[in-house]
């Protein structure tokens, strides 16, 4: 059916509107991160700074560690993502090819499980990590996001199992591929965007942390991710809000960065080609 133009300028005004409501967040944090400190307070807010202060980006990356924080973060998103994904690719794919008893109830737990609360789980894991001699590691960081990341992944992961035709897996146990060479060269590659958009997810709730990685972080610097460094740019008395908009506009690149990586993956079928 046809729109009218008033239809189409509706529709096309909307989609704008609703645009510049989700990327005005974005923009006062960039806004905020250029202003001079002593215009964050002014009225009316200044939209766009008189003169930006760019050299506040710099200032941060030579007086504090961010570096070392962003690398921390990354370091510990990457191994949670590839622990968790290994955890439920295998039993995700259980759930979905294998009739067991019990094995919708146990997806059902699975998923109930991830309505948990982190702050219900901090106490509980950090006596197990202080048993096992992890508190101040990013072990503790990796292990504890991987609690939140694998029952989700799992659920998640299963769905799309659960569409892949398994005449796919049937014909290639014929030519002669194992259960697992059946998994790896046909499940895999099929369901590769649900993978991505599990990975996003886990990556996006890992580096989102704050609550496990104040706790189970010790005061060292050096083992800080960027979430935890960023909370001490709140002093006592002063609160550098420049600084601190300026190091969370640092902290959303990588994951703008991962997006754009990703993005191809979770606009595409899901079996796209698997067929032919």
């Amino acid at each position: 059916m046809r729109r009218t133009p008033l239809e189409s300028l509706l529709l096309y005004g909307t989609v704008v509107l609703f645009c510049l409501i989700v990327l005005f967040p974005i923009y006062w944090m960039l806004v905020t991160s250029l202003s001079p400190a002593n215009d964050l307070r002014s009225f009316p807010p200044t939209f766009l700074p008189a003169e930006p202060n760019w050299g506040i980006y710099y200032e941060i990356l030579t007086t504090r560690p961010l570096l070392l924080w962003l690398s921390n973060s990354t370091l510990a998103a990457a191994a949670a993502v590839v622990l968790s994904l290994s955890v439920s690719i295998l039993a995700a794919y259980s759930l979905s090819r294998f009739r067991i008893r019990g094995g919708h109830s146990l997806g059902l737990f699975i998923l109930v499980s991830k309505m948990l609360p982190a702050t219900l789980l901090v106490i509980p894991l950090f006596v197990i990590f202080r048993q096992a001699g992890l508190v101040g590691s990013l072990w503790s960081i990796i292990l504890a996001h991987s609690t939140l990341i694998i029952p989700f992944s799992t659920w998640m992961l299963k769905g799309y199992f659960d569409t892949i035709p398994t005449e796919l897996e049937q014909a290639a146990l014929i030519d002669g591929c194992t259960p697992l060479g059946a998994l790896w060269r046909i499940v895999l590659p099929a369901a590769a965007p649900g993978i991505a958009a599990t990975a996003l997810y886990g990556v996006v709730l890992s580096w989102a942390d704050y609550a496990f990685a104040r706790t189970f972080l010790t005061s060292e610097q050096t083992a800080w991710t960027a979430n935890v460094g960023i909370a001490t740019f709140k002093g006592e008395h002063i609160i550098s809000w420049n600084e601190i908009m300026a190091a969370s506009a640092l902290t959303a690149l990588p994951i703008v960065v991962i997006y754009l990586f990703l993005e191809r993956y979770l606009v595409s079928g899901l079996t796209a080609g698997s067929v032919k």
